[in-house]
């Protein structure tokens, strides 16, 4: 989810986030090209068309057209080349196999039977991380509801930081104990080698085929724990992510990189969940920071008054089990959730910005500027 990092409240990743992981500018692009006609408004319109002139006309019969063809290059590109359902493989491809018919046309696959080599896939459990690593400090991401890095109200709020001993967190998960909110085990920048690397040699360091067809290393390891509460919000990553899930299963809602004409962003002030000593949650703005664009959208209860072109989207709905990797390409929206004490490590390897990545940037400026947001 979110590549969230080192500074007090782990936000100097969550800046690298916020700018690659969206690829949006400010909407300023969209109410530029509100100048085109954005002034006029629909109630009067034959009014203002007679102050505007035809000009104005003819600029938002150009604004529609261009309107008509996003939504219908969407369209064009679901026929094409998004499949019905996330595809399995039975067992992990060669590198040649994985870059040809998985990477190079930008589609998610989940491999079976791609970790069994890994110790991990037995050994790892909450009483074997409370006897191995109990006492380790982690950063764990505390917030009210679950949802973390996600728009609530008119903030984008990001959560609390706190430090614990991994044995505390798997109390929690085991009704042992109690901690105001939801727990999530999910910093980003690498935290499995640099917070827990007593577990590195229960994996690999890399998934072997994957670097192969990509030529690089991964740029970060990630390791997930967490509560069913915990949920992420929809958003897209510029990683290529090989997505392991070690114990229990993850539930992944997906949006292909086309449907971008009808995901909604808009612009928000960033703030931060403290948790007070009472155990009560405020928000606190992040007044140094700039705004972040983020999806307002929740895609499992959608506002379609408000969002009505979202109806015109059409997720893919996958659930990765233990011992299973979800291939998630750069570019793809997800909402990800969660069975309870679900174990999970990710690799993020950087994506090419080649012509894929120019033509979404493409695709998301005319959105903006088309006013489809």
């Amino acid at each position: 989810m979110l590549a969230s990092g080192a500074g007090g409240n782990g936000h100097s990743c969550s800046l690298r986030r916020f700018g690659g992981r969206t690829g949006c500018a400010p909407r300023g692009g969209a109410e530029r090209s509100g100048g085109l006609g954005c002034g006029l408004r629909r109630g009067r319109q034959g009014e203002a068309w007679s102050r505007a002139g035809p000009g104005a006309a003819m600029a938002e019969e150009a604004l529609e057209a261009v309107r008509r063809e996003l939504r219908e290059f969407s369209v064009a590109a679901r026929e094409l080349s998004v499949p019905l359902a996330v595809p399995y493989l039975d067992k992990p491809p060669t590198p040649l196999c994985f870059y040809r018919d998985w990477i190079c046309p930008n589609r998610p696959c989940i491999i079976r039977n791609a970790l069994q080599h890994w110790p991990a896939l037995q050994k790892w459990s909450l009483p074997y991380f409370r006897a191995t690593v109990g006492s380790t400090e982690v950063s764990v991401a505390v917030t009210p509801d679950g949802y973390a890095d996600a728009v609530r109200g008119d903030r984008f709020v990001m959560p609390a930081e706190r430090r614990l001993p991994l044995s505390f967190v798997v109390d929690v998960l085991e009704d042992r104990a109690q901690h105001p909110g939801v727990l999530y085990v999910q910093k980003q920048c690498s935290n499995l080698p640099t917070e827990l690397a007593q577990l590195l040699p229960d994996l690999e360091s890399h998934v072997p085929w994957a670097s192969e067809a990509l030529g690089k290393m991964p740029d970060a390891v990630n390791f997930w724990l967490g509560e069913a509460a915990a949920v992420t919000s929809l958003h897209k990553d510029h990683y290529e992510n090989l997505y392991c899930v070690v114990s229990g299963e993850k539930h992944f809602l997906l949006h292909p990189p086309s449907d971008r004409p009808f995901i909604p962003y808009e612009l928000y002030t960033p703030a931060t969940y403290q948790l007070t000593e009472e155990g009560a949650f405020k928000v606190v703005d992040e007044e140094a920071m700039e705004k972040v664009p983020w999806i307002p959208l929740d895609p499992l209860a959608p506002d379609l008054a408000r969002y009505p072109s979202y109806s015109q989207a059409q997720a893919l709905r996958c659930t990765v089990q233990a011992g299973e990797i979800l291939y998630l390409p750069a570019l793809w929206f997800h909402h990800v959730q969660q069975s309870h004490g679900c174990i999970a490590v990710n690799f993020w390897y950087d994506m090419e910005y080649d012509f894929k990545y120019s033509y979404f940037q493409l695709l998301d400026s005319l959105t903006k500027a088309s006013g489809l947001n």
